[in-house]
C-alpha cells in the first residue's frame, strides 16, 4: 500500500504516468517536461498561460526549471519495482507481485485494478472503469495523449481536456456520457422508425402474396370458365350442325325415294325397249323390219338425253359447302375471341380530333368523350369537319400491326363505333359511318337489334347491346376488323374481312347521350357489366 501511495505522488497530472524529466512551475506544481511543453504550446495561440493543475495565470510563458530532487526520487522508485515483463497474467497496478484473473482498467488512472483496490475508484466520478480487453491507447487523444473525456458536437469528434481549450475552444462540448445518451436517444428513434418500416414492409409483402394468391385463383377460375364457355359454344355449334344435317337427310330421303321410283320406271322402259330392238335386229325378213315403227321415237329418246333430275339434291354439294363454311367461320370467330382475350398488349391510346367534330357534339377536355347536343357549336368550317352527322374521327391513324380499343356506350341510346379511311365523305347523308369507306357497329336501343354495316350493307345481329363496353380489334395485315362486347367472358359479335388500302381512323357517332373511349386493360367481373338481349 505504501508503494501504491508513493507511486500516486510521483505521477504527472497530465499524462498520469511516472514523471519523465520533471520540471517545476513558479506555482510549485510539477509536470513532465514534454507534457507541460505541449500544454504551453497550445496556450501560445491565445497569449494566455496558466497552470493545468491550479489554473494560476502567468503574463509570459513560464520558464521551466528541472526538479532534480523529484527526478532522483522517481529513479529510486523505479529501481525498487519488479519488471513488468517478469509478471505473468493481468496484474493489479497496486499489487504487482500478485497476479489476479479478475482485473478492471481505470481510464483516469491508466491502472489495472483488482477487486480490493477497485472499491476506492468506484467512489470517484472521474474514475472511468472499463474491461481490460479495451485498449487504453484507443481512448487517448492522438495529439495530447490524454484520455478522451468530451465530445465536440460541431466537429462530431471525441476530444480531451486540452483539445477543448485549444482547437475546439468556443465549440459546444459535452461529456461523453451526455453525447452518448443523446446519440442513443436518436438511434432509438431511428430504430423505432426502422422497426415500423420493417413491419409495414412485411405487411406489404404479405399483402402482395395474398393478392397474388387471390389473383391466381381468380385467373384460374376465369380461364376455366372461359374454356367451359368455348366448349359450350362448340358443342352448341355441333348440335345445330347435326340438327341441320338431320333435317337435310330427311328432306333428301323423301326426294331420293321419288327419284329412285322414277329411275325404276325408266329402267323397265329401257329394258322393254332393248328387248324390242334386239328382236327387231334379229329378224331376217327385211319387209318386217322396215314396217315396224321406229322404237326411238316411241320411247322418246329426246327426253332422256342430258336429264339428271334429282342428282343435285341427292348429292347436296352446294348445301354441304355452305354448312361447312358456316361451321368454319363460327369456329374462326370463337378462336379470334380466344386470341384477343390472351393477346398480351395494352389498349391503344385513342384521342379524338376536334377538327373533324360535327357542330352537334361536344368533345371532352381529355379528348376521349363525345356528348351529343341540340345546340350547335358553330365551329370553324374546314374540309375535315363532318357537316351533316354528329360524328368525329381520331387523330391517331393505324397503317400496320394489331390494336384494340374500348368504348363505353352505356350512356347513349343511339351510337355507332368503328373505323374508316381518311377519305371518308364529310358532307351529306352518305357520310354516315357504315356507308362508304367505313366499318361500324351500331346500337343503343333496347327495342331493336344491333347491326354491323359496311359499304351501305347492313347485317342484323341476333341480340342488341344497350349498355356496357364494346371492343374494336384491328389486325391490319390480316385484314380483319372485329367487334366484341366485354363481359365475363368476352363475346365475339362480328368480324369484317377486307384488304385495307389506306390508314384507318377510329370513328365515333352519337345521336343521343354520350359515349367515351375507355382504355382499360381489364374488364369488370360484375354480372351487370353489360346487357345483351338475345333474339331468336
Amino acid at each position: 500500500m505504501a508503494s501504491a501511495g508513493l507511486r500516486k505522488e510521483l505521477e504527472c497530472s497530465i499524462c498520469l504516468t511516472l514523471y519523465t524529466d520533471p520540471v517545476t512551475l513558479r506555482c510549485g506544481h510539477n509536470f513532465c517536461r514534454d507534457c507541460i511543453d505541449q500544454v504551453l504550446n497550445t496556450q501560445d495561440e491565445f497569449g494566455e498561460y496558466s497552470c493545468p493543475e491550479c489554473r494560476e495565470k502567468f503574463q509570459e510563458r513560464p520558464t521551466l526549471k528541472k526538479n532534480i530532487t523529484l527526478c532522483n526520487v522517481v529513479e529510486n522508485f523505479l529501481s525498487t519495482q519488479p519488471h513488468q515483463e517478469e509478471i505473468t497474467g493481468i496484474c493489479c497496478t497496486y499489487c504487482m507481485d500478485s497476479p489476479v484473473p479478475a482485473v478492471r482498467s481505470c481510464l483516469h488512472c491508466e491502472a489495472s485494478l483488482c477487486d480490493n483496490h477497485l472499491r476506492i475508484h468506484n467512489k470517484g466520478a472521474e474514475h472511468v472503469l472499463t474491461d481490460t480487453s479495451t485498449s487504453l491507447e484507443t481512448r487517448k487523444c492522438s495529439v495530447h495523449k490524454k484520455i478522451l473525456e468530451y465530445y465536440c458536437t460541431e466537429d462530431a469528434a471525441c476530444i480531451c481536456v486540452y483539445c477543448s481549450a485549444g482547437e475546439h475552444r468556443g465549440h459546444k462540448v459535452e461529456t461523453l456520457d451526455e453525447a452518448s445518451e443523446k446519440k442513443k436517444t436518436t438511434l432509438r428513434n431511428v430504430l423505432q422508425n426502422l422497426i415500423t418500416k420493417k413491419e409495414k414492409t412485411e405487411e406489404k409483402a404479405l399483402s402482395l402474396e395474398e393478392n397474388f394468391r387471390k389473383t391466381k385463383e381468380n385467373v384460374n377460375e376465369r380461364v376455366t370458365t372461359l374454356f367451359i364457355d368455348i366448349r359450350s359454344q362448340v358443342d352448341d355449334l355441333e348440335k345445330r350442325a347435326l340438327s341441320q344435317l338431320s333435317r337435310w337427310e330427311e328432306q333428301v330421303s323423301l326426294s331420293l325415294s321419288d327419284v329412285i321410283q322414277k329411275l325404276e320406271i325408266r329402267k323397265d322402259q329401257l329394258s322393254k325397249m332393248i328387248k324390242d330392238i334386239e328382236e327387231l335386229c334379229n329378224m331376217t325378213d327385211p319387209l318386217t323390219v322396215l314396217q315396224k315403227p321406229d322404237k326411238g321415237d316411241v320411247y322418246g329418246f329426246g327426253e332422256w338425253r342430258g336429264n339428271d333430275e334429282g342428282f343435285g339434291v341427292i348429292h347436296g354439294e352446294n348445301w354441304g359447302k355452305e354448312l361447312i363454311s358456316h361451321i368454319s367461320q363460327t369456329l374462326s370467330d370463337i378462336m379470334t375471341g380466344v386470341n384477343l382475350i390472351f393477346y398480351d398488349q395494352d389498349p391503344t391510346d385513342i384521342l379524338l380530333d376536334v377538327k373533324t367534330a360535327n357542330d352537334n357534339i361536344n368533345i371532352s377536355e381529355d379528348l376521349t368523350g363525345v356528348d351529343y347536343t341540340e345546340i350547335k357549336r358553330f365551329r370553324y368550317t374546314t374540309d375535315e369537319r363532318f357537316s351533316y352527322h354528329p360524328q368525329v374521327l381520331s387523330s391517331t391513324t393505324f397503317s400496320s400491326g394489331r390494336h384494340y380499343w374500348d368504348v363505353d356506350i352505356g350512356r347513349s341510346d343511339s351510337w355507332r363505333v368503328g373505323m374508316c379511311y381518311p377519305s371518308v365523305n364529310r358532307r351529306g347523308y352518305r357520310s354516315l359511318f357504315g356507308h362508304y369507306d367505313s366499318w361500324c357497329l351500331s346500337g343503343g336501343s333496347e327495342d331493336s337489334n344491333s347491326t354491323v354495316m359496311y359499304d351501305g350493307c347492313t347485317k342484323h345481329l341476333p341480340y342488341c347491346i344497350s349498355r356496357g363496353r364494346v371492343r374494336i380489334y384491328l389486325d391490319y395485315e390480316a385484314g380483319q376488323l372485329s367487334f366484341y362486347v366485354l363481359g365475363d367472358p368476352i363475346r365475339h359479335l362480328h368480324t369484317f374481312t377486307a384488304t385495307f388500302t389506306e390508314p384507318l381512323h377510329a370513328a365515333l357517332h352519337v345521336k343521343e347521350g354520350s359515349i367515351k373511349i375507355s382504355n382499360q386493360k381489364a374488364w369488370s367481373k360484375k354480372s351487370d357489366w353489360y346487357t345483351i338481349y338475345f333474339r331468336n
